[in-house]
């Protein structure tokens, strides 16, 4: 009797999802690390390096076509050492080699291809090759066996290859000489690079393919919060409204996919990602406190409808990685696409089918090239437009609109489901339990609160130890645990550690705000560079860097996700702010002092950074309502009618939570510590203005701050 794995590569041991799909290929994988590059020495053979996510259509059709195919895959086992890597299972391997290939071909992306040598220095790659020679391009057969002939026949020239790649890699990423002084103009700069890429049409940054560019949305938002400048407003009312009336957010399920293929925000790249919809939730909710504009609550409330339901563990706390963009190879996107005659028998009713039709567009062509008759739904006319050709009221309009969502929804809840990749990561949970506490206490959602801490202590109760630090990977898509835990990197930390200061702000427990200072702390011992000032992406370790992990990297520019280094100046910001512990903040304003000699040009794909400058440079305002009762409801009322970009809001329920504070927070309030009424009050610089103890004085007080500019009104 044959034993069944006999035919399965060393993948079958993975515990990534990606990588257990790859499996049955008949190429022999292996998984990264240090073993298989003493067998590639052993045996005098390159690298062949695929670095891709189960998320990720080309990968997939790279797969099927060539590592799936018996011959091209007896060249790689005859001449190569195999390796795949999961990129959202290491980033730290993936930022590294598209680096490389973006040095070596002048674009990076996924499924990533690289040629390494033995000991796993990049001497050539791309992205997707197709199996033969096609439309100029070379095919990937003949790629692999002139590179292997190459290795082997033009060492010299292979060698000279790969320390070229190296030290490219190293002069990118390591922003050495570039320290300068940092100032207000800075963030000025990052604007108006945002503001220049406006398209006033369309919304974005750009030309086609257009991405939704969060942080820099982040930074517009906060800057008009500050200065009320009108063309701000319409980069960002016009951004924000495009996008959520275009194909690129799912008008059905909720929820953002990852980017538009054209620069309508019609034709999307079907994949969602929990980072870009954490990010693009922070957004809808800051626009809303910002602008006062109920169409944003509404987006918001309707990107946490989709997480919900789809991308979370709602039993033990957490968030799902992605969903995927398609069922199979031929299919682009057919599960959130529509022919007419699909639309119209969902809705038998003629008028339905017509509004649904009129109001998304749908018509006998439609956007998709794969299949002409599929259309993208996006919002392309107006209820008062409906209204007047339909003949009918707009409240009824809407209604029907409604119905009309409702029964496509359940029509498409049973076609075939793309895979939804539950694998937990750190950093992701972070950027997601922050947006979450953020649209709680904006939209008075207690229920997403409540949630978001369910998944912050999963984190900190399953991922973190004083002794070990955090790990990269909370839980595997099939709930295997990881025989090998995988190191957390610099956005692991970051991003926790201003999940938790989030959650403080939220709960004023002071369990979080611990939790935020030994995760600094941690962060600051493992990645901090104490010579040349920033933060480092991966941690000092026993484990011997292989390759290009040898290359340092310091995290500056969005990738989508915020990066890095500004993140970690603004958790440390933020911990001086609470606690005064000044070395936080030499710390902060030394990380954004290591770029500000070359941050500007990268522009609004730098905004995390401009973020990170107006904590550090900004003075941060607290204010806090102490008390119980009837009267503590109603200033948390008058409280949330208010919103500084650079302050927070404590309600502490008691007493006893006073003396649990930070040192610096509760020496500042110490005196109020026995009050036997509930009293508001606002603070700044360790210092704070006289107590107030009725609504309506604290409704004038924050009056007064939003005239002088410190406080903007929702």
């Amino acid at each position: 009797m044959s034993d069944k794995s006999e035919n399965l590569n060393a993948l079958q041991h993975a515990s990534s999802a990606y990588l257990r799909s790859a499996m049955h290929q008949p190429v022999q994988w292996n998984e990264w690390g240090e073993a298989v590059f003493a067998l590639a020495q052993r045996e005098n053979k390159p690298v062949l390096l695929d670095v891709g996510a189960v998320w990720c259509h080309w990968c997939h059709v790279m797969d099927r076509e060539s590592y799936d195919d018996p011959e091209i895959a007896a060249i790689i086992n005859q001449h190569y050492i195999a390796v795949k890597i999961d990129r959202d299972e290491r980033p730290d391997v993936d930022s590294r080699y598209q680096a490389a290939v973006q040095a070596i071909s002048g674009q990076g992306g996924w499924p990533l291809t690289a040629f390494l040598t033995s000991d796993g220095r990049p001497f050539f790659g791309g992205t997707y090759f197709p199996p033969e020679d096609s439309h100029g391009r070379a095919g990937f057969k003949r790629v692999l066996l002139t590179l292997a002939q190459a290795f082997h026949e033009k060492g010299g020239e292979i060698e000279e290859s790969a320390q070229g790649v190296m030290a490219a890699i190293s002069r990118g990423e390591s922003f050495a000489g570039h320290t300068g002084p940092i100032n207000p103009e800075m963030i000025d700069n990052l604007v108006r690079s945002a503001v220049k890429q406006f398209d006033p049409v369309h919304g974005g940054f750009g030309t086609q393919p257009k991405f939704p560019h969060p942080s820099a949305l982040d930074l517009l938002i906060d800057s008009f919060a500050r200065s009320r400048d009108q063309e701000l407003k319409t980069v960002i009312e016009t951004t924000l409204r495009k996008m959520a009336q275009g194909g690129v957010y799912d008008q059905l399920g909720g929820g953002f996919h990852r980017y538009s293929v054209d620069d309508k925000w019609i034709v999307p790249h079907f994949e969602k990602m929990s980072y870009d919809n954490s990010e693009l939730l922070k957004n809808y909710v800051h626009a809303y406190r910002a602008l006062g504009d109920g169409f944003y609550a509404g987006v918001a409330n309707d990107i946490m409808r989709w997480m919900d339901s789809v991308l979370s563990d709602r039993e033990s706390g957490g968030f799902y990685a992605s969903q995927d963009a398609d069922i199979t190879l031929e299919d682009d996107g057919d599960y959130f696409t529509w022919t007419l005659e699909e639309l119209r028998a969902a809705l038998p009713d003629p008028l339905e089918a017509g509004l649904a039709a009129a109001y998304y567009d749908v018509e006998p062509v439609g956007e998709m090239h794969h299949n002409p008759l599929k259309n993208v739904l996006f919002v392309s006319s107006t209820i008062e437009q409906l209204a007047t050709r339909f003949e009918l009221d707009p409240q009824a309009v809407r209604q029907k609109l409604s119905i009309i969502k409702r029964k496509l929804l359940d029509t498409r809840a049973r076609r075939p489901t793309p895979f939804i990749d539950k694998t937990i990561y750190a950093s992701w949970n972070a950027l997601c339990i922050s947006a979450y506490l953020s649209a709680a206490g904006a939209l008075g959602r207690e229920d997403c609160q409540i949630f978001a801490l369910r998944s912050l202590d999963r984190i900190l109760r399953s991922g973190w130890s004083v002794a070990d630090g955090l790990v990269h990977v909370i839980a595997y898509a099939d709930g295997a645990v990881p025989l090998q835990p995988i190191a957390g990197v610099l956005d692991d930390y970051a991003f926790t550690a201003n999940a938790c200061l989030d959650a403080f702000e939220a709960t004023a427990e002071a369990k979080y705000y611990e939790a935020a200072l030994q995760i600094a702390d941690a962060m600051i011992a493992r990645f901090h560079d104490s010579t040349g000032q920033g933060f480092f992406d991966t941690g000092n370790s026993a484990v011997r860097q292989i390759g290009a992990l040898t290359a340092q990297r310091k995290p500056l520019q969005d990738t989508p996700t915020p990066a890095g280094n500004p993140s970690a100046a603004i958790a440390l910001s933020r911990l001086y702010s609470y606690g005064g512990d000044a070395k936080y903040r030499l710390i902060a304003e030394k990380c954004l002092e290591a770029f500000a000699g070359v941050v500007e040009h990268f522009g609004y794909f730098a905004s995390t950074y401009g973020l990170a400058l107006a904590h550090v440079l900004g003075e941060h305002t607290a204010l806090l309502i102490i008390g119980g009762d009837q009267i503590a409801a109603e200033m948390l009322d008058v409280a949330r009618g208010f919103w500084s970009t650079d302050s927070s809001l404590l309600h502490i329920k008691n007493v006893a939570q006073i003396q649990r504070l930070p040192l610096a927070l509760r020496e500042t309030i110490a005196s109020l510590a026995g009050s036997p009424n509930t009293v508001a009050l606002l603070c700044s610089g360790h210092s704070c203005r006289p107590p107030l103890y009725d609504p309506g004085e604290l409704k004038l007080e924050l009056a007064n701050s939003l005239r002088a500019g410190r406080i903007q009104r929702v």
